[in-house]
């Protein structure tokens, strides 16, 4: 009896070491299974099954465990004599063969579901953003606005050597990306969205390579280029500022109206330059290299 609660306290002290070295966020991150929270519709999805599918392998775990000990003690050695050989037993080959296809059967029809509702496109998406991967840099095109000019040709943003482009989006509103490539093959990445797309040139270039999201937070996110794609691979930054709807249409007035992004993000109460990363030094045999060289 003593020996179970000396056993009983050194796992109680065991569980609140792992629940203190866990951190503050025991209500987020310990619970999530280190899995990103995400600031999409999208990413409580994938972070749902992968939750889900954390508890599975612990059941699953817990019960080879359980197997493993009930063998070890069950039929421990208890003499010198041999015990009985079994060469076949039909009913347990048929069980550890059906149970394993059971369970990557369950995962599988959960991972499709997911991954359907991930790639579910609307019929009428609130925005429309056309993304333009080149070396090294990223274009973004507002492809619903018209600006007040003589070509009426829609609001976009581009990066320099000296500014990140930022692309601005409203929360709570559906948001279609058509992603196209003007050279080789890049990667549209935010880590927030928990979701990236390989921007693969030709294969109907920014038709195929389509994807939505409803975002949900605002605040300032690091975007990335995450396929390997030549000497400035490492510049090809951006950053998604995410604000509130009406912010997001005075910002685009602004901007057809004639305003730079830095003045419109500016007068909707932004900051004009990017707040998540900067532009990386490029320099080729002491001179300065412009993204896109």
């Amino acid at each position: 009896m003593a020996r179970r609660s000396k056993l009983a306290r050194v796992s109680a002290l065991g569980l609140l070491g792992v629940l203190t070295l866990s951190g503050c966020d025991l209500n987020n991150s310990f619970w999530r299974f280190g899995w990103p929270e995400g600031i999409t519709d999208e990413a409580v999805r994938m972070r749902d099954l992968w939750i889900g599918s954390s508890i599975a392998a612990l059941v699953v775990g817990a019960g080879v465990w359980a197997l493993i000990a009930y063998a070890a003690i069950r039929y421990r050695k208890k003499g010198n004599e041999l015990p009985k050989q079994t060469a076949y037993n039909l009913p347990l080959e048929i069980i550890y063969t059906a149970v394993p296809c059971v369970i990557i059967a369950v995962l599988f029809f959960f991972t499709v579901v997911t991954q359907n509702r991930v790639q579910q496109r609307s019929a009428e998406p609130d925005e429309t953003v056309v993304v333009t991967a080149f070396k090294w840099n990223w274009e973004f095109t507002y492809s619903d606005t018209a600006p007040d000019s003589p070509d009426g040709t829609p609001v976009s943003t581009v990066g320099t050597s000296d500014a990140v482009p930022i692309l601005v989006l409203p929360v709570d509103r559906t948001i279609r990306f058509e992603v196209q490539s003007a050279d080789v093959i890049h990667s549209f990445w935010v880590p927030e969205f928990l979701f990236k797309l390989d921007v693969i040139p030709g294969n109907e270039n920014g038709r195929d390579n389509v994807f939505e999201v409803t975002v949900r937070e605002q605040g300032a996110y690091v975007g990335r280029c995450a396929e390997l794609c030549g000497t400035y691979h490492a510049n090809m930054q951006f950053e998604v500022r995410s604000v509130s709807g009406e912010d997001y249409d005075a910002y685009i007035a602004a901007r057809e109206a004639g305003q730079t992004t830095a003045q419109a993000l500016e007068s909707i109460g932004q900051p004009g330059s990017s707040t998540t990363t900067e532009p990386l030094t490029m320099t080729r045999v002491g001179e300065s290299v412009a993204a896109g060289d």
